[in-house]
C-alpha cells in the first residue's frame, strides 16, 4: 500500500539519479562525441484505496541520449564528400604547382627550345647557335624527366598512403564491430549502453573520413556498415577486412580489395568518397593522366624532331641523326594470365596516337583493343603477325604464342616516356639545319617561276641524286633523275606542292616552255642553308597530334589548362562540402551537444526536487514518531 515514506524515498532517489546524470553531461561537455543524456521517470503504479487510487511515487525508466541518425548521417557524408574533394585538391595541386610555372614551367620551356631553334635559323651555321639549341634541348630533356620522376614519386607516395588508410579502415571496422556485440548484449540485459553508442558514433564519423558511409540498425541494436557504392563492411558483429593488393597489370599500384575464406575479392570499383576514394580518383584522374599526357608530348617531340633530323643535312654534310630517344610502348601482361602469349607494340602514326592506355584481351576466340581511360572497344586491322600488325590508335601491335580465353594485356604508349626521354646528339655539327637537297633554277629559264627550298617529306623514300625539274609547258611539268628517267609529271599549278622520290618543291610565278630547275644532293658547303630548321619550327607548330588537331605546343598548354581546371574544381568542391559539413556538424551539435545552461536549470530543478522529497521523509518520520508517541502514551 503507498505510503508517505516510500513516495519519497523513491523521489528522492529518483532525483538523486537525475542529479548525476546531468552532472555527468556537465563533465562531459567538452568531450568529443558525447551525446547529451535525459532521465526519463515515470510513476509508480498507483495503489488502490476505498478512496480512489493514490500514486506510489516516481521510477526511472530510463536514461537516453539526445542524437539524431538522419543529421548524422548527414555529417558522415559531407565528411567523406570533403575529405574525397580535399585529397583531389591536394594531389592536383601539387601537379598543377609543377607544370604552371610561368618561368620554369612546361610551357615556358618549350618555348625556350622553339626560340633557339628560330635564333639558329638566322645564323644556321653558327657554333655558338647550335650549342645554344643543344643546351636547351638538354633542358627541355632534363625538365620533362624532373616532371616525370616526381609524378612517379607521387604516385609512390600515393600507393603507401593507400596501404595505411586500408590499414586505418580495417582498425576501424574491427572496432565497430567489437560495439556491435557489446551493445547487442547490454540491450538484451535490459541496459542502454549510451557510452558505447557514442564511441561506435565516433568511429563511423572517423571511418567517413577514409570512405562513404551507409548505416543500418539491426533490431538487436547492432548497427551494420556499407562503404562506398555498398560493400558491406560490418554486419553485425563481423567485420570484412580490407587489402591493398597488387594491381594485375602493374604490381607497383594497389587495388581493393575484400578478403574472405574463399580469397580476396577486387572492389576498387565500388570505393568512393573520403580519402581512399579521394586517392584513388587523384591516381585515375590527375597522375596517370598527366604522366600519359607528359608521354604524349615526350613521344611527340622525339618523332617530330627526328624526323626533321632525317629530312637535313648536318655541318658536315651528313644526313642528320636522330636528336632524341625515348623507351618502347610499355605491355604489362595481366597476372591472372593463364597462356603462353606474349604482345608487343609500337607506334606506327603519331597523328592517331593519344595518352589513354589500352587493354588487349582475348575473348571467345579473338583479340578485342579497349581503351582503358574511355571504356570503348577500338577497332582494329591487320592480322596480329609481325607481317600484318594490328593496326589501332597509333599503334602498330603482334601477338604471338597461345593465349587463354580470358588472358588481356594493358598497353600503355606513352606511360615510360617522361622518364626516358633522351637527347641523344653530342655535337653542335650533328644538328640538321640544312635540307637534304638544294634548289637551284637554270640561268636561262626565261619564265618567271620561282622554285622553294626542297622538303624532303620521306627521308627514307629519299634517294640522293640529281633531279631535273622542267616545264614542257607552262602548265605541264616533269621530273627526271641524273639517268634520264621520268619520276613525276603533272599539269602545274602554281604554289602546289611537286612531289618525287621523298622529297617536295613548290614553284610559284609563271615559268616558260623549256624552263627548268635543280634539285641536288646537299654538301657540307651548304651549311648556310637553314631550311630544314624552319622545317623544324613548322613541324613543332603544326597539328601533327590528336588526330590532327593538337600542335605539340598546344598539347602542352592542354595538359597544364587540364590539371589546372582539375585543381580548381576539385578546390572548390572541397570548400562547399566543407561548408555543408560544418551546417551539418552545427546541427547535430544542436541536438546531441550538452547545453550548461540548460543543464543548469535541470541541476538547480532536480536539487530542489531533492530538497523537497527529503522534506517529505522527514515528515513521514515526524508523523511515525507522534503516532508512536500517542500509542505509547495511550
Amino acid at each position: 500500500m503507498a505510503d508517505i515514506l516510500s513516495t519519497g524515498v523513491s523521489g528522492l532517489l529518483a532525483f538523486q539519479q537525475a542529479l548525476d546524470v546531468t552532472s555527468n553531461n556537465i563533465a562531459n561537455s567538452s568531450t568529443p562525441g558525447y551525446s547529451v543524456e535525459n532521465i526519463e521517470l515515470t510513476p509508480e503504479p498507483a495503489q488502490g484505496t476505498a478512496g480512489g487510487y493514490v500514486g506510489s511515487g516516481v521510477e526511472v525508466e530510463g536514461i537516453v541520449r539526445s542524437y539524431n541518425e538522419l543529421l548524422a548521417q548527414q555529417v558522415n557524408t559531407s565528411q567523406a564528400s570533403y575529405s574525397s574533394y580535399n585529397t583531389l585538391a591536394t594531389q592536383a595541386g601539387q601537379i598543377d604547382n609543377m607544370l604552371s610555372d610561368s618561368s620554369t614551367g612546361l610551357t615556358a620551356t618549350l618555348q625556350s627550345f622553339v626560340n633557339a631553334l628560330q635564333t639558329l635559323s638566322t645564323s644556321p651555321s653558327s657554333t655558338a647557335s647550335r650549342q645554344a639549341l643543344l643546351t636547351q634541348a638538354q633542358a627541355l630533356v632534363q625538365q620533362i624527366n624532373s616532371y616525370g620522376s616526381q609524378i612517379s614519386t607521387y604516385g609512390s607516395q600515393l600507393e603507401q598512403q593507400i596501404g595505411s588508410d586500408v590499414t586505418q579502415v580495417n582498425s576501424i571496422a574491427s572496432s565497430i564491430a567489437q560495439l556491435n556485440t557489446q551493445i547487442a548484449s547490454d540491450l538484451a540485459g535490459g541496459q542502454t549502453p549510451n557510452e558505447l553508442e557514442d564511441q561506435r558514433d565516433t568511429l563511423i564519423n572517423q571511418l567517413s573520413q577514409y570512405v562513404s558511409v551507409n548505416t543500418a540498425t539491426e533490431s538487436n541494436g547492432a548497427m551494420d556498415v556499407y562503404i562506398g557504392n555498398g560493400q558491406a563492411l560490418v554486419t553485425g558483429g563481423t567485420s570484412q577486412q580490407l587489402a591493398a593488393i597488387p594491381n594485375q597489370y602493374n604490381p607497383t599500384e594497389y587495388d581493393i580489395g575484400v578478403t574472405s575464406a574463399g580469397g580476396t575479392t577486387d572492389v576498387t570499383s565500388e570505393i568512393s568518397g573520403g580519402e581512399l576514394g579521394g586517392l584513388l580518383a587523384s591516381r585515375s584522374q590527375v597522375l596517370d593522366p598527366a604522366q600519359n599526357a607528359l608521354g604524349l608530348i615526350a613521344t611527340g617531340l622525339a618523332t617530330i624532331m627526328n624526323q626533321q633530323q632525317a629530312s637535313g643535312t648536318d655541318l658536315t654534310g651528313a644526313q642528320g641523326q636522330p636528336m632524341f630517344s625515348v623507351p618502347p610502348v610499355q605491355v604489362g601482361a595481366s597476372s591472372n594470365n593463364t597462356g603462353s602469349a606474349t604482345v608487343s607494340a609500337s607506334i606506327s602514326n603519331l597523328g592517331s596516337l593519344t595518352a589513354d592506355d589500352y587493354t588487349l584481351s582475348y575473348q571467345g576466340g579473338a583479340w578485342q583493343l579497349t581503351d582503358a581511360t574511355t571504356g570503348q572497344a577500338v577497332t582494329m586491322t591487320g592480322a596480329g603477325t609481325a607481317a600484318s600488325p594490328f593496326q589501332a590508335a597509333g599503334l602498330s601491335i603482334v601477338v604471338s604464342g597461345s593465349p587463354a580465353n580470358g588472358d588481356s594485356y594493358l598497353i600503355q604508349p606513352t606511360e615510360a616516356a617522361p622518364a626516358g626521354l633522351a637527347l641523344l646528339l653530342t655535337s653542335p655539327n650533328q644538328i640538321a639545319a640544312a635540307s637534304l637537297a638544294q634548289t637551284a633554277a637554270s640561268a636561262s629559264n626565261t619564265g618567271s617561276g620561282v622554285i622553294s627550298a626542297a622538303t624532303i617529306t620521306n627521308p627514307a623514300s629519299w634517294v640522293a641524286d640529281t633531279y631535273t625539274l622542267s616545264f614542257t609547258s607552262p602548265t605541264q611539268y616533269q621530273v627526271t633523275n641524273s639517268g634520264g628517267t621520268v619520276v613525276a609529271s603533272g599539269a602545274y599549278t602554281a604554289g602546289q606542292p611537286i612531289s618525287f622520290e621523298g622529297a617536295q618543291v613548290t614553284v610559284t610565278g609563271a615559268p616558260a616552255t623549256g624552263d627548268s630547275f635543280t634539285i641536288t644532293p646537299s654538301t657540307a658547303s651548304n651549311s648556310g642553308d637553314n631550311s630544314n630548321v624552319l622545317a623544324m619550327i613548322s613541324a613543332l607548330s603544326a597539328n601533327t597530334l590528336a588526330g590532327g588537331t593538337t600542335s605539340l605546343t598546344s598539347a602542352a598548354n592542354n595538359l597544364v589548362a587540364q590539371v589546372g581546371v582539375t585543381t580548381q574544381q576539385a578546390q572548390n568542391n572541397a570548400s562547399a562540402q566543407q561548408s555543408v559539413n560544418q551546417d551539418a556538424t552545427t546541427a547535430l551539435s544542436n541536438v546531441s551537444g550538452v547545453n550548461l545552461d540548460a543543464e543548469a536549470a535541470k541541476m538547480l530543478q532536480y536539487q530542489q526536487a531533492y530538497q523537497a522529497m527529503a522534506q517529505v521523509i522527514q515528515a513521514s518520520g515526524t508523523m511515525f514518531t507522534s503516532l508512536m508517541t500517542a500509542i505509547t502514551d495511550g
